[in-house]
């Protein structure tokens, strides 16, 4: 829990503080990696408590095997399914047609094309995806914390 939480302070610091000043595109990319991070440490710590729990039989070495087994554990929970769709996203990312539109300005954004869709990645979004996180951490802690 320790190493999902410092990656949720180094996100939130470059969300709340760097973005605010600098205003470009390579922040909101190093948030997003950041994010990617944190919500793979969340579905490995979620699914080897599952494991000892006796869920799951056994834990995937792969990201889309531990994708699969994920979406299963936590088919109830809508935010859980839509952070793992965000999660699909920012393991692509890196590779992912971008463009860079308003930068150093208020309304920066990054135009990211994902599955044939237009994304606009702007404050707005980040702020929801922030809230999405924090939902889907909160839930991350209680299960863990279960006895």
């Amino acid at each position: 829990m320790e190493e999902i939480i410092q990656e949720k302070i180094s996100a939130d610091h470059l969300l709340y503080v760097s973005l605010k000043y600098t205003k470009t595109c390579d922040v909101i990319m190093n948030l997003l990696l950041r994010w990617r991070k944190m919500i793979d440490t969340c579905i490995i710590h979620l699914l080897k408590d599952a494991k000892r729990r006796g869920k799951v039989k056994e834990v995937s070495e792969n990201a889309m095997g531990r994708i699969a087994e994920i979406k299963e554990l936590l088919k109830k929970d809508q935010n859980s399914l839509d952070t793992i769709d965000f999660f699909m996203m920012l393991r692509k990312i890196e590779s992912l047609k971008t463009e860079r539109i308003g930068e150093f300005r208020k309304n920066v954004n990054l135009k990211v094309i994902f599955r044939g869709k237009e994304i606009n990645i702007n404050l707005e979004k980040l702020k929801e995806y922030a809230e999405m996180l924090e939902k889907f951490i909160d839930m991350t802690k209680k299960r863990l914390n279960e006895k």
